[in-house]
This record gives structure tokens, sequence and C-alpha cells, in this order.
């Protein structure tokens, strides 16, 4: 996410160190052209199998992905800091098998244990917000087929599709690579640099929102989605999670190679190669999102079947 106002220090409290990390964003992640982008494809990928309400509340999922984006507001600083620190990982942070903790509240007591000053700042919670929306679908899901109520079953589907459209957002957050580094806004200051890899802080605004809304279409994202057929990860889901951020996290020197080499600037003609980056890591985001929410629906069927037909 594009953090780059600070709060403004609370009388009485000291001030914390920043990272760039806190406050609002003055735009989303991906822009809400990404993110209604990556939503459209994952919608257009839902097996059939799907209940039907779900399938029918595409335009509804597209508009929730960028919803965490619209809480960002710096006056409302409760709601703004509950969630501030769950579209990242800095996986370069995060000491080897922390990533094993069960839940984020074990997560961050390893981190402070590991001596991260603020572990929720400097390493983020992006595959524990993901695993925990994604296990309130599954809870949903399972609630919806158990229910005989009709009038219920609408309350429980709204329930879902919230749920669902707003993991959508942390998913695709996740794909872009600069969520899964400590380069998440230029080349880190602190960090060598012998690539020459730039710095400059408008780095991150700059490639997923202004060259994504100047270049990119639903088409160029379509282009780049493979045609199997969505496999589940029902019951393996945090293995596939992290292997989501890992992917992405393997990027990002070839976002910033590309960036110094053929540039990602929304007021010139594309170079190709730096579209198709771009819309190979929104179909990524699309690709794991449409998993989730099929892997969700099959880990709630009530026996081992998986699927089953929906209302």
């Amino acid at each position: 996410m594009c953090l780059l106002f600070l709060l403004a220090p609370i009388p009485g409290l000291p001030a914390a160190p920043s990272s760039g990390r806190e406050g609002p964003a003055p735009h989303p992640p991906w822009g809400f052209v990404g993110h209604e982008m990556a939503a459209r494809a994952a919608v257009a990928m839902l097996p059939p199998e799907m209940p039907g309400f779900f399938r029918a509340a595409g335009e509804q999922l597209v508009y929730l992905n960028p919803e965490p984006d619209r809480w960002r507001v710096r006056e409302q600083r409760e709601m703004n800091q509950a969630f501030a620190y769950d579209h990242y990982i800095d996986l370069e942070n995060v000491p080897d098998g922390v990533l094993d903790a069960p839940d984020r509240f074990v997560y961050l007591r390893l981190l402070y244990e590991a001596g991260l000053e603020r572990p929720e700042r400097d390493a983020g919670f992006l595959p524990y917000r993901i695993a925990e929306l994604y296990q309130r679908t599954v809870n949903g899901f399972r609630r919806w087929r158990a229910e005989q109520d009709d009038e219920r079953r609408e309350w429980i589907e709204e329930r879902i599709v919230n749920d669902a459209g707003v993991l959508g957002h942390f998913v695709t957050d996740a794909s872009q690579p600069h969520h899964t580094t400590i380069h998440f806004n230029g080349w880190d200051a602190d960090t060598p640099n012998p690539e020459g890899y730039t710095r400059d802080n408008g780095f991150h605004a700059r490639f997923e929102r202004h060259f994504v809304e100047a270049h990119l279409t639903d088409a160029d994202v379509a282009g780049h989605l493979p045609a199997d057929a969505l496999p589940s990860v029902a019951g393996a889901v945090r293995e596939a999670v992290r292997r989501h951020i890992q992917e992405s996290h393997d990027e990002v020197e070839t976002l910033y190679r590309l960036d110094r080499d053929v540039g990602f600037d929304p007021e010139k003609p594309a170079a190709p190669a730096a579209r198709d980056f771009a819309a190979e890591r929104l179909a990524a985001g699309a690709r794991m999102l449409a998993v989730l929410w099929w892997s969700a629906w099959s880990e709630s069927a009530p026996e081992p079947g998986r699927g089953g037909a929906g209302g």
C-alpha cells in the first residue's frame, strides 16, 4: 500500500520512528482500476459449481476489492491503525520459521522476541489477514449450506460476499511485489544498491496506479490467465498463500530492473515488457483469488466429496 503520509502524533505519547508505512494512502494500491481488474478476472474464472448467489454477486465482489483502502482515513485513527499493517509483509524482516506461527498473535510475539522494534510495522500481517478472511468465508459457506430458513440464508449470503470481496483486496495486494518487501517505495536507503535501482519514493504509486490506469486493460490481464481448471487448495491454504507471496517477492528485482531499463512511465508509450509484467502480476492475484473462493466453497462441504451444487 502507498503509505505516504504519517499520522499526527498523539499528545502525551512519544512519536514512533517512521518507516513510511503509517498513515493513509493518497490513492489505493493498484488503484481502484487495478484492484477491480483483478476482481473481474477472478469472477470470470468461477466454476459453475459455485453457489448461484455468489456468481450473481460479481459486480459487488468487484466493488469490494478496493474496500480496505477506503478505511485508510487519517482522522479516524482507531480504524486506520487497526488495518494499516494488514496490506503487506516485509519478508526480509521476518526470521526463518516465524511464519509457521499459527495465528497473528503468536507471530507478533515471535517477532518481538526476535528483536524487531515495532513488528507490526517492520514485518506486517498480510498472510494472516488473508488466512483470517479465507476462514471467515469458509465459515459462512458452511452456515449457508446448513441453514433452512430462507431469510436467514439471505443474511448469510450478504456476509459471505462481504468477506470474500474484502479477501480479494489482500490477495491482490500480495501479487504486487512492493507489498512483500522493505523496498516498498523505492530501493531501501539503508540497503546496498549495486544495481542502481531507483530510490524514488513515488515508485509505488507510479507503478501500481498511474501506469496501470494509463496502459492496462481487462484484456491484458485476461491474456495472462491460465486456461486450466481451478485447483482447490482446501486444507493447504496457508502453504498456498505463502507460495503466492513468495512468488511475488521473487519478482521484486524484476520490477526494479524493468523500471530502471524500460520504465513505468504513465505519460509515455508503455514498453511491452513493462505492460506484460504489470498484467501478469494482476493476473496472478486474480488467479489466486479465484482459487481461494473455490477452495472456501469446497472446504465448506460436509463430506470429503467437495464442491456440490449451490442455490
